[in-house]
């Protein structure tokens, strides 16, 4: 792409995910923009560290933790700390917008622009003047989660969606029902296709063929574990491999391990293409759902970029 002589040179990206080795659409985009304008600083917060939940389960909370992510220290990456159960109220929310203003304050942004993906962020439009953006990738509020946290979204993605400068969603399902208020812009999922063409040899944790491979994050709202067991019994000649972060309940985990599928944890994306470009085929066994039909999932066009 060729550099851009205009535009702003700090942003905020509030996301869904964490920067890290597993990179996503959100991870993608920076480090395009990044490449575009030399100029550019971005801070990316990330999912907090739920401290309730750390102390219940026997765990020292870290403290909120900002970092430089590369040797140019251009970007910067937060781990904010959730002080308080969502439960007690919009204080939780309201610590996280804090922590991020007091980052952004910390690295001397002046003026950046506001990329909102988590909606817990919401409150970023009201208490600074920073133009923003709202960036819909998936649809949470049809996720089975309970009451009180499907209307606390609902909520925080109505003023996102009245007070946002702009919106971006990334299937037409989302711009059906994002854009039936006010205008949006859909931008879908794609692929780096020479990162995937690429051969690389075959990974060592691969089991010999012939292999199914699933590449992406292991989640019941997403993976349907009942399918995956169900093609591992019925076809015990083909081994079954899910590569990605592990999000599954302990009883979702015994029921792949009971039938012998096989659960090769995370890759770095550099890593992604060698586990495709082996498999004998590639399945995406998501559920269908009103929240999976939303989605416009990378792990499709990756599947077409490796001709399996």
């Amino acid at each position: 792409m060729p550099p851009v002589t205009e535009g702003p040179s700090e942003l905020v990206v509030c996301s869904l995910e964490a920067w890290d080795d597993v990179w996503r659409r959100n991870q993608f985009l920076v480090h395009g923009l990044l490449g575009r304008d030399p100029t550019l600083r971005v801070l990316f917060v990330e999912p907090p560290i739920d401290l309730v939940y750390e102390l219940r389960h026997g765990r020292l909370a870290k403290r909120p933790r900002l970092r430089s992510v590369g040797d140019s220290e251009r970007l910067w990456a937060l781990r904010p700390l959730k002080p308080l159960p969502r439960a007690a109220g919009p204080w939780a929310d309201r610590a996280l917008c804090m922590q991020a203003r007091r980052a952004a304050r910390r690295l001397a942004f002046s003026a950046p622009m506001l990329w909102v993906n988590d909606v817990t962020y919401a409150g970023l439009l009201e208490t600074t003047a920073w133009p923003s953006l709202y960036d819909v990738t998936d649809d949470w509020l049809l996720e089975s989660a309970p009451a009180r946290e499907l209307t606390r979204r609902r909520r925080l993605d109505r003023r996102l969606l009245e007070a946002a400068d702009e919106v971006v969603v990334c299937s037409p399902a989302l711009a059906a029902s994002r854009g039936a208020t006010r205008p949006v812009t859909l931008i879908p999922n794609g692929v780096d296709v020479a990162h995937f063409r690429t051969p690389r040899p075959r990974p060592a944790d691969l089991p010999p063929a012939p292999v199914a491979v699933y590449v992406g994050t292991l989640h019941e709202e997403r993976l349907d574990v009942e399918l995956v067991t169900q093609l591992a019994d019925s076809l015990p000649v083909i081994s079954v491999a899910l590569v990605g972060p592990d999000a599954l309940s302990p009883a979702s985990r015994q029921r792949l391990d009971a039938t012998g599928v096989l659960r090769l944890g995370p890759r770095p994306y550099g890593d992604v293409p060698a586990y495709l470009q082996h498999a004998d085929v590639v399945v995406v066994p998501h559920r269908v759902t009103p929240f999976t039909e939303s989605l416009d999932p990378i792990k499709a066009y990756e599947c077409v970029a490796v001709s399996r």
